[in-house]
Order: structure tokens, then C-alpha cells, then sequence
């Protein structure tokens, strides 16, 4: 399936189980465009679960130092961007991408016109795609609808995810065919600054002067941080599955499943993690993509992967398709789904290492015999 400018696997708004993805009712607070086209917040806005009001969003993000350097104050991204995604060997398709090159301007917001503006998604649905699309829809809207955006970013990033959640618990209750559930990896460029938020096993990677820089960390039950987090919580991990279930630790959804999520809170979490960046010129594309895609390469062959191919043809679109035709060759058995971002215009420059000092020296015997040999000239 080819990229295109804004919805990936969403050119039909229809799922192929014909249920409308995103079922509007008077509890979503839909957006309500002012006269002069910009968006303001609904009067009824859906707030974050009580269940997951026990952390704040950025502990994780920010108290561990999740932050790259700050560098090259004066770069600007130039941003280009393309997706790809197939079916793989499953029998259906449960993947969903979002990628808006200008995230203000195609969502009616006057804010950040004048420095580039990108939002991109990939959203993997499991038990059906319903909570995958419901989240490509609605997420980046809770995001531009909020007052405060953009100036506290993270923040709002972080409650956009914990809403739609919420907000899908409500479709669920009035139609419960919707029943289903999703991990989600959203990554929005607001002038030099990347945040990345990550709930369950997609991963984004940035490629910085050819090494790889994991920008999200996988949400697995059986990681220490996480099973620590899930027993916690009243739950367990069985072999390496969420309470003999999920293998993620957090995801979207999944209200229907016992045991999961309740009013009281739960072990699956929709709490994302954050990591945010300043580019710099040594930033070269990043790399978003669902398990599918991790599931048989490593990051930092990912990123070594697509510099080789964006140095033949310098075309994120065609980037994204040879990622996943080269997945498919290795035998991923999942859906796979990715979007490259490039931040510059030219293709990634060749890298030439330094040449080593090579240091050499002299054993005693043979400065003696080189003394010798000089005495003896001399004479």
C-alpha cells in the first residue's frame, strides 16, 4: 500500500469489518471550528482515567534523562516524509499510519505557521482494527484542541493518549462490537523539537550521522521496569504474556479483556512513555514502524539499511517500501507498517571514518642494532 499525504490504511473510512472506525456521540467532544476556521475546545472535554492518575505522564520521560543533546541552535528542518505498509502473511490488516507533513495548517490552527510542523503516526490494532483507527482519528485531534498547545507540549502529548483511551472505554460501552485494542507511537516536530510518546511494542529510531538513537523503549511484560509496574497493579506476567494474554504491557483498548482495565485502575496501562530531542544538522530521517518491522531488524541495521537506500534515491516514499519488502524477505510474520521522516533536503552524506594513528616502536635490541649501525657509519 502506497504513502499518501495525510491517512495511511484510512483512504476507506470503513473497516473491513463495516464498522465505522471513529462512531461519533455527544460524549466525544468533537472539534467545533470557530468562523475564522480555528479550532477550539469542545465544552465537553473528556478527561484523563482515574485509573491512571496514580504517575505523572514525564516521570519516566524526563527523570531518567530521556532527552538527547542540545546542539546546532540554528538548524531548521527541512521535513519530507513517506509511508508503506502491507499485509504481510496475515489474513487481515490491523495496521494504521498517520503522517502530516504540516500538522497546524491541515488541522486549521494559526499557531507554529511560521516553523516547520509534522505529526506522524503508526497505530498496530490487535482483536481487530477498531481501536487503531479510532486512535489515528482522534488522537492528534485531543492534541490541537487543547488550549495550552503548544507550549506545553509534553503534557499535552501525554493526556491526548490517556483521552482517546478513555474515549474509546465510552464507544465500547455503546457498541461492543468496537471491542478490540491498540499500541500507538505518535512523533510530532514542532520547529527543531521531536517528541516521540510510545505505548506498547512500536518503535521509532533517529538516525544521527548513521548511529542509531532509540527514541521510544518496547513496553514488554516480561522487562523488569514493567512487570514490576503490572504485579503492582494486581497483575502477572506468564510467559512473557500480560496475565497469560496481551504481550504488551500497554497498550489502547482492550477494556473488554477481565482483568485488564476497570474504573479502579489496571495492569495494562495507556500511559505513554515520552523522549524528546532538538535536532541537529547531524540529524539525518527517522524511522517509525510496528513490530512487524523490529521483529526481524535491529535498530541500528534499520538505520544503516535506509541510509543506503535514501543515498540511491533520496525518496522517504521509496525508503519506506524497501523496509518493508526487505521485512518481507526476512520472513516477518506480522503486518508491517512504517513512515521515514527525512529533516534535509539532500541525501544522507557519505561517512568517512578517521584514519587510526598507527604508533610504532622500537624494541631495545633493535635500537642497539640501529646504534651499531650508525656508530659503524660514522666511523
Amino acid at each position: 500500500m502506497k504513502g499518501n499525504d495525510e491517512f495511511g490504511c484510512l483512504d476507506n473510512p470503513i473497516t473491513s469489518e463495516g464498522k465505522p472506525p471513529n462512531p461519533r456521540t455527544p460524549s466525544f467532544g468533537q472539534q467545533s471550528p470557530t468562523t475564522d476556521g480555528v479550532l477550539k475546545p469542545c465544552k465537553k472535554s473528556l478527561v484523563r482515567h482515574p485509573s491512571l492518575v496514580k504517575s505523572k505522564a514525564l516521570d519516566i520521560a524526563i527523570g531518567n534523562g530521556y532527552e538527547v543533546e542540545n546542539c546546532g541552535a540554528e538548524f531548521t528542518p527541512i521535513i519530507r516524509s513517506g509511508a508503506w505498509a502491507d499485509i504481510g502473511f496475515r489474513t487481515r490488516m490491523e495496521d494504521v499510519y498517520l503522517r502530516i507533513d504540516d500538522f497546524t495548517h491541515d488541522y486549521g490552527l494559526k499557531k507554529c505557521a511560521d516553523v516547520p510542523n509534522a505529526f506522524y503516526g503508526v497505530f498496530d490494532g490487535h482483536g481487530g482494527k477498531h481501536a487503531a483507527d479510532f486512535a489515528c482519528y482522534h488522537l492528534p485531534r485531543f492534541i490541537v484542541e487543547d488550549q495550552n498547545f503548544p507550549e506545553e507540549v509534553e503534557r499535552i502529548v501525554a493526556s491526548a493518549f490517556l483521552q482517546t483511551d478513555t474515549a474509546f472505554a465510552e464507544a465500547c460501552a455503546l457498541d461492543s462490537a468496537l471491542a478490540s485494542g491498540a499500541t500507538a507511537l505518535t512523533a510530532l516536530v514542532l520547529g527543531r523539537m521531536l517528541v516521540v510518546a510510545n505505548v506498547g511494542d512500536c518503535r521509532a529510531v533517529l538516525c544521527r550521522r548513521g548511529k542509531a538513537i532509540e527514541m521510544s523503549r518496547d513496553h514488554k511484560p516480561n522487562c523488569n521496569r514493567e512487570r514490576k509496574r503490572i504485579e503492582a497493579l494486581g497483575g502477572s506476567v506468564y510467559d512473557g504474556y500480560l496475565n497469560g494474554q496481551l504481550n504488551v504491557a500497554r497498550a489502547l483498548g482492550d477494556w473488554h479483556i477481565e482483568g485488564m482495565k476497570d474504573a479502579n485502575g489496571g495492569p495494562l496501562s495507556a500511559e505513554p512513555e515520552l523522549m524528546t530531542a532538538d535536532l541537529t544538522e547531524e540529524d539525518e530521517f527517522l524511522i517509525i514502524g510496528c513490530d512487524g518491522l523490529w521483529d526481524v531488524f535491529r535498530s541500528q541495521n534499520a538505520v544503516d539499511f535506509a541510509r543506503r537506500r535514501l543515498q540511491e534515491h533520496n525518496d522517504p516514499a521509496m525508503c519506506s517500501k524497501d523496509l518493508v519488502d526487505e521485512a518481507l524477505k526476512r520472513k516477518s510474520e506480522d503486518n508491517l507498517t512504517v513512515v521515514v521522516v527525512c529533516f534535509q533536503s539532500n541525501p544522507p552524506p557519505n561517512l568517512v571514518a578517521p584514519r587510526a594513528r598507527v604508533r610504532r616502536s622500537f624494541s631495545a635490541e633493535g635500537l642497539r642494532e640501529l646504534q651499531s649501525l650508525l656508530d659503524g657509519l660514522g666511523n
